[in-house]
């Protein structure tokens, strides 16, 4: 299990390695390079040359590289000239937001999706499975920002039941405010929950069909108890993993919700940069989330292994 741990953690180091690499490459990339992407189409030359100089730009690419990694490696993620202001500034301000909107929108979605995945697996090809099925089917495939105004349009503005807009401040004062998380909330669970119940749908299937539940109602267990103290443990291992690979998909998906319903997060700050083609800004998101996703990953493979037995033992034996 040991050997397990410390090869997933250097394998995901070697990870985090490749997107700083990929993140100092796409600024290299911008349109007219780093110093025209940053100050602008009538950057004169002089200011191009000095603002190279005074950045590292007209050093060799690995010297650039090393530079930009110990200053990321030290929190400095460069600066948002039309802001005003550090990169790190600025994520500090919104990641704790994001961090909520994402934490309890997963949270939320996987509380409702394991029984609403086991429901569907035990009563399989039933009337109940097919409706659910037609319901998660719906919304997995409705696009994120269409169903948050079709939300916003229903709640807020025809039974104005409530606010169309998240609440400002950190994430305590959001707290103080519920009514303003029920939307953005609701609208990034909701298609989490059909994304996560179809897994849970089928692990529990595959589970029904093994030979210690064969067994264990042989020995007069009923349904529920097999469900609840043999089946759902093992149908949980691979939503475990999912956590994890879907974290992309997830902030992905709050970056839409945020823009929405102007939810003052991470996303919203993409949203905002990329319209005003802030560089630094959009650069210092990008690395940030690819860095939360090899971290998720990392935790989702560590609590597979803890929470399945089986492969917990063929770790220690390795």
């Amino acid at each position: 299990m040991t050997r397990f741990v410390l090869r997933r953690t250097v394998q995901a180091l070697a990870v985090l390695l490749i997107v700083s690499i990929v993140v100092f490459a796409l600024m290299h990339v911008l349109p007219g390079g780093p110093a025209r992407a940053i100050l602008g189409p009538r950057a004169t030359e002089a200011a191009i040359a000095a603002f190279n100089q005074a950045n590292g730009f007209d050093l060799p690419l690995p010297e650039q590289y090393l530079r930009w990694l110990t200053n990321a490696l030290h929190g400095d993620l460069g600066f948002s000239y039309k802001r005003n202001e550090a990169v790190a500034s600025l994520l500090r301000q919104t990641v704790p937001r994001t961090l909520l909107l994402v934490g309890l929108g997963t949270l939320i979605a996987v509380v409702l999706a394991i029984p609403i995945g086991l429901i569907q697996g035990v009563r399989r090809n039933r009337p109940v499975d097919h409706v659910l099925t037609t319901i998660t089917f719906t919304l997995y495939s409705m696009p994120v920002f269409w169903l948050g105004l079709l939300l916003v349009d229903i709640f807020a503005v025809r039974l104005g039941w409530l606010p169309p807009e998240a609440p400002s401040g950190g994430p305590l004062q959001m707290l103080s405010n519920p009514a303003g998380l029920v939307l953005p909330l609701l609208t990034l669970s909701l298609v989490t929950i059909a994304s996560f119940s179809r897994y849970v749908r089928a692990s529990t299937v595959e589970q029904l069909e093994q030979d210690y539940v064969r067994t264990a109602r042989a020995k007069g267990l009923e349904t529920g108890g097999v469900v609840l103290h043999h089946v759902l443990r093992n149908a949980l291992s691979p939503v475990v993993t999912l956590l994890g690979l879907s974290l992309p998909w997830i902030l992905g998906g709050s970056l839409v919700v945020e823009a929405v319903f102007n939810f003052p997060g991470t996303g919203f700050l993409f949203w905002n940069a990329a319209q005003g083609q802030d560089y630094p800004v959009m650069l210092g998101v990008v690395l940030v989330v690819g860095i939360g996703t090899v971290l998720g990953s990392l935790l989702a493979d560590l609590g597979y292994a803890l929470l399945d037995p089986r492969v917990r033992d063929q770790l220690s034996t390795t």
